[in-house]
């Protein structure tokens, strides 16, 4: 077991976002001195830039993160649930897809800044945690066992010596960076090839929804899409996901003209109720999305990454946060069961990485559902089968999406039970007919015979 007696109790984090708090917090309630770096001032003495990541979906794998730290009842009060997937379709029309076949599990939309802001303010009141704000990391030597940060409101550059170094500064990771440069870790980006716009619908004029409050809308157009999450002062943060270049994509839209022949034709029901479309567009920034490949995790006993800054991925299963903060649960627990920070970090890196890998490329796939497979006829079909089998077998036959948010399954063992139930959706969700009684008897054959139980993972 990994304590303050047999290892540093000095452990420094570089990254204040919110992989780094809920780190710290773990680590302080184990007795642990932490210490965080952020390049930003103090979020909750400044103002949040518009346009990136407003607000996140928050599930199971984080929700159990936030009750280990003893900080979600603290958040509860900020989230906002969403039952399902409200899709729009191009005339108008919408329909309600539930998230679980009971309808009593669902996901909860969240402020980042207001997350972060309690996350850093719970970290404080430990007195386990020091926050160093406006400290940009410019350097990590692992040879020389020092880390170079450059104080960002007076220029001053600081030696910093207390090792192990935690990264968990993002998918544009400067420790990363750092130890790739030095051969420790290798990494790529693998990019999508789409990007994001983020948009706002304000609330009506009497400051209410103007929209379903419980629900992710989706707009999907087969090789694009928008969706918006509600947020507590009754607006919807939207965002536009467009491939880069092409007919149809960032690259052709450079009026406001363009912008609106664009929403009339795609969007036509969305124009009226953004009235800064134009205006938003054309100042937001435009988001970049691609998947962060990284091997190993660590280097030696020094310094490991953790989140983003090993593993981002795209947003399209709204795993991102989660995974991260599952990333500092697991790390948490595997404290218990390794000796040093060394074999922690191995460990860490060799085995959490199998799952990370699944999600992002879980991630991938479910931004095809979302922008296109949702209009076609099949995709109804299997859903109502899903749905069907998931009420006749719960222990066996659990939704890819319940698996991912509303379970802790590891996320390798979901892709790969995902593929068989897509076989069985796929194999009789084919016929015009109904499920006849035969096969639902070929069903409950292939579903003992290829699913374990959930009480045998």
């Amino acid at each position: 077991m990994i304590t303050t007696n047999n290892c540093s109790d000095k452990i420094t984090v570089i990254g204040g976002g919110l992989s780094g708090p809920v780190l710290a917090l773990y680590l302080a309630r184990r007795g642990f001195s932490v210490d965080v770096f952020e390049k930003r001032p103090d979020l909750r003495n400044a103002s949040v830039p518009a346009g990136r990541s407003i607000n996140l979906a928050l599930s199971k794998r984080g929700i159990t993160a936030l009750e280990e730290i003893g900080v979600f009842d603290r958040i509860k009060p900020s989230l906002i649930p969403m039952h399902g997937r409200r899709i729009h379709d191009l005339n108008g029309d919408t329909r309600f897809l539930p998230y679980s076949s009971s309808g009593t599990d669902f996901i909860y939309s969240v402020s980042r800044s207001d997350l972060n802001k309690i996350l850093i303010t719970e970290a404080e009141n430990t007195d386990k945690v020091r926050f160093h704000f406006q400290h940009e990391c410019i350097g990590v030597d692992i040879i020389r066992g020092a880390v170079t940060f450059l104080k960002k409101d007076t220029g001053e550059k600081i030696k910093w010596k207390n090792f192990p170094v935690i990264g968990t500064d993002g998918a544009g990771s400067v420790v990363r960076k750092f130890l790739s440069e030095d051969g420790f870790v290798s990494d790529a980006l693998d990019p999508l090839n789409h990007a994001y716009k983020e948009l706002n619908i304000p609330p009506d004029e009497r400051g209410q929804f103007i929209l379903d409050s419980n629900a992710l809308h989706i707009w999907p157009r087969d090789e694009f899409m928008l969706i918006a999450l509600p947020n507590l002062d009754k607006s919807f943060t939207v965002t536009l996901f467009l491939p880069e270049l092409g007919k149809i994509s960032f690259e052709t839209i450079q009026s406001g003209n363009d912008l609106l022949i664009f929403f009339k034709k795609m969007f036509p029901d969305v124009i009226s109720i953004i009235p800064e479309l134009v205006t938003d567009f054309f100042k937001n920034p435009t988001g970049k999305l691609g998947t962060i490949q990284c091997s190993p995790w660590h280097a030696k006993d020094k310094a490991v990454l953790i989140g983003d800054a090993a593993h981002a991925i795209v947003p399209f299963f709204g795993q991102g946060m989660n995974a991260s903060f599952e990333d500092c649960t697991i790390f948490n627990r595997w404290m218990d069961s390794t000796e040093n920070w060394g074999e922690l970090f191995q460990k860490f890196s060799n085995v959490r990485k199998f799952d990370t890998d699944a999600i992002g490329e879980l991630a991938l796939e479910n931004y095809i559902e979302m922008r296109g497979l949702v209009n076609q006829n099949i995709f109804f079909k299997k859903k109502e089968l899903e749905r069907e089998l998931e009420m006749t077998y719960p222990n066996r036959f659990i939704s890819r999406y319940s698996m991912v948010s509303f379970h802790q399954i590891p996320y390798s063992i979901v892709k790969a039970r995902g593929i068989i139930q897509e076989k069985i959706l796929s194999t009789f969700s084919s016929s015009s007919s109904s499920v006849s009684m035969k096969n639902y008897k070929e069903i409950e054959e292939m579903i003992f015979e290829e699913l374990p139980s959930l009480d045998q993972l």
